[in-house]
């Protein structure tokens, strides 16, 4: 079957729903097509690991995709792109036609090299349900991995009754990210709350095993669990970008204006490799702001309107009752300046590197995100002197 669209949108998450909504505003009689791997409309990701483990009804991560009066081809995924002929084929051998095109195919987890489909390596709405499915008070749950969904999936079933055990290279929680007093205040947080935090130590093997999973671990033991969950990160979805002949660079590369080496195609989301100047290279982020404001501006760009995405995006995450949000590169081996108004508490960290405030973490700190893209955005030069102060605490 043949569908000829104005405005194609290759996935239908944060990012592809959003570039409908801005599409349909500034294009009331556009034919808008919506092409999904996954069986469900689009849908808010962070109550996956966030909210829905509170207080959060499932209903509440729906987006209003409606509004955007686009044709949704769910459950399909994309497997050809033919730019002369401006067509895509899915895997059902249907053929969509487009006068331009949006790329915001997001990523794929990282598989642990054991375990298979036992392990829920952690992203979707169904991994959430299967998962959930799967907590009973006293449950003994693995976590494989201490970053950015690895720190919250444990705190979520922590705080839903299971025994959680986190494993992970690194000598504390979030040590990648976080300087190193605030990665050891974190990681001694969680054994506080109960959580059997196991710094240094993989999963070098495992198997499911009589109603269960065994793990194999690096330091010589071995760990019994009745549920495996893996956050290792993801891989941005680039391989029909790279087919069709599209510049690929750890994520599709893009301008200013969400823009691919080819005209009529555009990127955003998860995918996305975007210049920044503020930072004075390309960026990918895989979080929720940067997939809706890009998926909007790409929208905008897409249907004819000067839309350049010139913010630096911003992220956020829940810990237990810890939080923060966060701009910009938060890399532990850059100079780190804290400021505490309560030690790891309440504080601004900021990231440094030569003369240059790269990052901003705004811990248990809110509504400073702006001012957190101004500093960024400054020529400086700053030093750990100057710089401290400069955003309140």
């Amino acid at each position: 079957m043949q569908h000829d669209y104005d405005y194609l949108i290759v996935g239908a998450g944060m990012a592809g729903e959003a570039a409908a909504q801005a599409l349909r505003s500034v294009d009331a009689d556009a034919r808008i097509g919506l092409i999904g791997a996954e069986p469900y409309p689009p849908y808010d990701r962070p109550p996956l690991s966030k909210a829905l483990w509170k207080d959060a009804q499932e209903d509440s991560v729906w987006r209003p995709v409606a509004k955007a009066r686009a044709l949704l081809h769910l459950g399909r995924r994309a497997v050809a792109l033919d730019r002369a002929a401006h067509t895509v084929a899915d895997d059902a051998g249907d053929v969509y036609r487009y006068r331009k095109l949006l790329l915001a195919t997001g990523g794929t987890p990282r598989r642990l090299a054991f375990g298979g489909d036992a392990v829920i390596h952690y992203r979707t709405l169904d991994d959430y349900r299967r998962l959930r499915a799967a907590v009973t008070p006293g449950a003994r749950a693995a976590v494989v991995g201490g970053g950015f969904i690895g720190s919250e999936i444990a705190a979520a079933l922590a705080l839903n009754g299971c025994r959680v055990t986190m494993l992970f290279p690194e000598d504390a929680i979030g040590a990648r990210v976080y300087p190193p007093a605030l990665a050891r205040f974190v990681t001694d947080y969680y054994r506080g709350r109960g959580v059997d935090v196991r710094c240094g130590v993989t999963a070098v093997d495992g198997a499911a095993r009589d109603g269960g999973f065994e793990l194999a671990l690096s330091d010589g033991t071995a760990l019994r669990a009745d549920i495996v969950v893996a956050g290792l990160g993801i891989a941005p979805n680039v391989e029909l970008a790279a087919r069709a002949g599209l510049a690929v660079d750890d994520g599709i590369v893009v301008d200013a204006h969400l823009r691919t080496s080819d005209p009529d195609i555009y990127a955003a989301g998860d995918v996305a490799a975007f210049p920044a100047p503020a930072l004075g290279r390309r960026l990918r982020v895989e979080h929720e702001n940067a997939a809706i404001a890009q998926g909007h501006r790409a929208g905008l760009g897409m249907a004819g309107q000067d839309a350049p995405y010139d913010e630096l995006p911003f992220f956020y995450s829940d810990l237990f009752d810890l939080g923060y949000e966060a701009v910009g590169t938060l890399d532990a081996r850059l100079e780190t300046v804290e400021q505490w108004a309560q030690p790891f508490r309440e504080g601004v960290v900021y990231y440094l590197d030569a003369g240059r405030v790269r990052g901003v973490l705004l811990w248990n700190t809110w509504g400073q995100v702006e001012s957190a893209r101004a500093l960024i955005a400054a020529p400086g030069p700053f030093d750990a002197e100057s710089v401290r102060g400069r955003l309140p605490a």
